[in-house]
C-alpha cells in the first residue's frame, strides 16, 4: 500500500513539473517568436542612449560683416523619472532656479518615460545652480541658442528664431533652409544603472547652417531707428516706418518700424508690435503719389516745366465735389504746382492726361504688385483698373487717394527717379557664405522695368531739389547740399468711409544728394500729433538722416562730430 502511494505521488509530481515544464516552454516559444521585436527594442533603449546633435544656425552679418544674429552654447535640461528617488524634494529645489509652475514640474516628474525635458536653453547661472543642487535622475544636454547682440536694432528686418532654432519671423524665417543646418546623432552605450559607459556606437556629425551678408548697413539703421525714435517722442503717433535703399543697386540699407521690440525677449512683445509694417501694411500716400502725374506728364510731353495752371484760387468743382487747396493759388507754373504741393493743379495735369495714361504710369512704377522683396509678408497694395473708376477718381487718384501703397513700393518709386527711370528690385541678402567664409550663392542688382527715360528722370528730379529749396520741403534743407524730394500729408479713413479730419498720415520721399543719390528715403508717420504735415513731422527726419548717413559714407566734405559717426567708429 505504501509503494503503490508513492508511486501515485511521484506520478503526480512529474506531472506536475511536466506541465509546469511545457508552460514554461511556452511562454518561451511565445517570447522567441512573437515578443522578440518589443524585448529587443526595449533592451535597446535601456542600453544605448540616443543624442540629437544639434546644429550651429547660421550667422547674420550687416553688409560689413558686423553679427545681427548669432548661436551661443546652451545647456537644457531633461529628467529620467524612474532615477529620481524624492520627487517632492527635487520639485521643491527646482521651483525657484526654473521660475515655472509647481504644476508643470509634477506632471512632468510623475512620468515613467526615460527622456524627458524639463527646461530648454538655461542661463549660465541657472545651470550652475542645478549642478549644485546633486540630484540624481538630472541631466544637462548641449545645445545653441539665438542671440541677438544689437537686441532692437534691425528687429523687424532680422525676425527671430524659436526656441528649436527653426526661423519664425522675418528674414530668420525667410531663408531658414539655409541658416537652420542638418541635424546630427550619436548612440552611447549605458549600464544597467543607466549611467553612461562613453562607448560610442553610431556617429552622424551636424552641418551647420550657412551665413547671411545682408544689404543693411549697422550704421545707417541705427541713424534711421533714432530718427524714428525722436519723431514717437516728439509727436506722440500710433506708428512710423523708414526706409533707406541705393537707389541703383536696390538694396536696402536700413528698415525700421516703431513700435519696436527687444529680439531676444520675443515671447514677452504682441504680434502686432512685431508687424514689418514697412512691406504688410498699406495707406493712401497723399501728395507723395503726385510724382506719377508730373512723370507722365514730362514723359508725355504734354507739359513744359513753365507752362501755366490757374488754381482756381483753391476751390475746384469736379462733379458734385469741391476739391480745394490747403493754401489757395492763383497761376502756378507746373514745376510751382508740385513744390507747392496744389491739389487743384495736379488735378488739371491729370485730366488733360486722362485715366489710361495716368494709370499705365502707376503700374509702371510697381504700385499695384508686389516687388519681391526677400521678406516674408510683403503685400502689393490697392489700385483700381480705370473701369472701376468714378467720376471724382479723376481727381482723388494723382493726389494719393482712393490707392494703397506700401513703403517698400514708395522707396522704388522715388529711386526709379533717382536712377535715370530705372525701378529696381529691392533685396535684403547680398550673398550666402559656409561657415568658412566661402560664397555659396550671391545676389546681384536686377532692373524690373524702365519708368521714364533718362531726360525725365533729370527734369524730375530738378522739381524735387525745387520742392525741398523753396516749396513744402524746406525743413529738408541741408546747407551746401542739394536734395530732392516731396511731402505728402493724407487723411486717413474713418470706419464710415469718410476722410477724417483728425487722423492723418506724414509721409516724406527723396533722394540724396541730387546730383549724384546715395540714399534713397521713405518715411511714414501714423497719426503724429499736434502737427501732422510731412513737411513738418518727416521732412527734418528726411535732413537728419541723410546728413548723418552721407557723412558717414563719407559723401560730405563736412567736420565728423555726430552721434553716427562715434557709433561707426565703436562698431566697426
Amino acid at each position: 500500500m505504501y509503494i503503490k502511494n508513492y508511486i501515485c505521488r511521484r506520478k503526480v509530481i512529474f506531472f506536475v513539473f511536466f506541465i509546469l515544464f511545457l508552460v514554461c516552454l511556452s511562454r518561451l516559444f511565445f517570447i522567441q517568436c512573437f515578443r522578440n521585436t518589443y524585448l529587443t527594442q526595449l533592451a535597446r533603449k535601456q542600453q544605448n542612449l540616443f543624442i540629437h546633435l544639434e546644429p550651429y544656425r547660421g550667422t547674420i552679418f550687416d553688409r560689413n560683416l558686423n553679427p545681427l544674429a548669432i548661436n551661443l552654447p546652451s545647456e537644457s535640461l531633461y529628467a529620467v523619472p524612474r532615477e529620481i528617488n524624492n520627487k517632492e524634494e527635487a520639485i521643491r529645489k527646482l521651483l525657484p532656479i526654473l521660475k515655472t509652475e509647481e504644476g508643470y514640474l509634477k506632471n512632468k516628474l510623475s512620468s515613467n518615460k526615460l527622456f524627458i525635458w524639463l527646461a530648454r536653453k538655461l542661463s549660465y547661472d541657472a545651470v550652475e545652480k542645478i549642478k549644485g543642487l546633486n540630484l540624481n535622475g538630472l541631466y544637462f544636454i548641449q545645445e545653441s541658442r539665438r542671440v541677438y547682440p544689437n537686441f532692437h536694432l534691425a528687429s523687424h528686418l532680422i525676425g527671430f528664431a524659436g526656441l528649436d532654432n527653426k526661423g519664425l519671423e522675418g528674414i530668420e524665417l525667410y531663408y531658414d533652409q539655409y541658416l537652420v543646418g542638418t541635424s546630427g546623432w550619436c548612440l552611447l552605450l549605458r549600464d544597467g544603472r543607466q549611467e553612461k559607459l562613453g562607448l560610442r556606437q553610431k556617429l552622424v556629425l551636424p552641418s551647420n547652417g550657412y551665413n547671411l551678408v545682408l544689404t543693411i548697413d549697422e550704421v545707417i539703421q541705427f541713424i534711421a531707428e533714432r530718427e524714428l525714435d525722436r519723431i514717437m517722442k516728439e509727436f506722440r503717433p500710433k506708428a512710423a516706418s523708414a526706409v533707406i535703399m541705393d537707389p541703383f543697386t536696390g538694396e536696402i540699407l536700413a528698415l525700421a518700424n516703431r513700435p519696436t521690440f527687444d529680439l531676444n525677449q520675443t515671447s514677452q512683445t504682441d504680434s502686432k508690435i512685431r508687424r514689418n509694417r514697412a512691406i504688410t501694411d498699406y495707406f493712401e500716400p497723399g501728395s507723395v503719389f503726385k510724382i506719377v502725374t508730373a512723370t507722365a506728364a514730362l514723359e508725355e510731353s504734354r507739359f513744359s516745366e513753365e507752362d501755366r495752371l490757374f488754381c482756381e484760387n483753391g476751390a475746384y468743382k469736379i462733379s458734385r465735389h469741391v476739391l480745394h487747396d490747403h493754401t489757395p493759388h492763383g497761376w502756378l507754373s507746373f514745376r510751382e504746382v508740385f513744390e507747392k504741393s496744389s491739389n487743384i493743379g495736379v488735378t488739371k495735369i491729370a485730366q488733360e492726361l486722362g485715366e489710361d495714361i495716368l494709370y499705365s504710369y502707376i503700374k509702371k512704377f510697381g504700385f499695384g504688385v508686389k516687388a519681391g522683396i526677400d521678406l516674408p509678408g510683403e503685400i502689393s497694395g490697392a489700385i483700381k483698373d480705370p473701369s472701376g473708376w468714378s467720376a471724382t477718381s479723376i481727381a482723388a487718384i494723382p493726389i494719393g487717394q482712393e490707392v494703397g501703397v506700401t513703403a517698400l513700393q514708395l522707396i522704388g518709386a522715388i529711386s526709379a527717379i533717382s536712377n535715370k527711370g530705372r525701378l529696381m528690385k529691392p533685396y535684403v541678402v547680398r550673398e550666402i557664405q559656409d561657415e568658412y567664409g566661402q560664397t555659396i550663392k550671391h545676389f546681384y542688382p536686377q532692373v524690373l522695368s524702365t519708368v521714364m527715360s533718362e531726360q525725365t528722370a533729370l527734369r524730375l528730379s530738378e522739381i524735387l531739389v525745387g520742392v525741398v529749396e523753396n516749396g513744402t520741403g524746406k525743413m529738408a534743407r541741408i546747407k551746401g547740399l542739394r536734395l530732392a524730394g516731396k511731402t505728402g500729408t493724407a487723411q486717413k479713413l474713418e470706419s464710415n468711409g469718410s476722410y477724417s479730419h483728425s487722423k492723418f498720415f506724414a509721409l516724406f520721399i527723396g533722394f540724396a544728394p541730387a546730383e549724384n543719390p546715395r540714399l534713397a528715403v521713405v518715411i511714414v508717420v501714423d497719426e503724429p500729433q499736434p502737427s501732422y504735415f510731412g513737411g513738418v513731422v518727416c521732412a527734418p527726419a528726411f535732413r537728419n538722416i541723410c546728413d548723418n548717413a552721407l557723412r558717414y559714407l563719407g559723401t560730405q566734405e563736412l567736420p565728423v562730430s555726430n552721434e553716427a559717426e562715434t557709433y561707426g567708429a565703436q562698431h566697426s
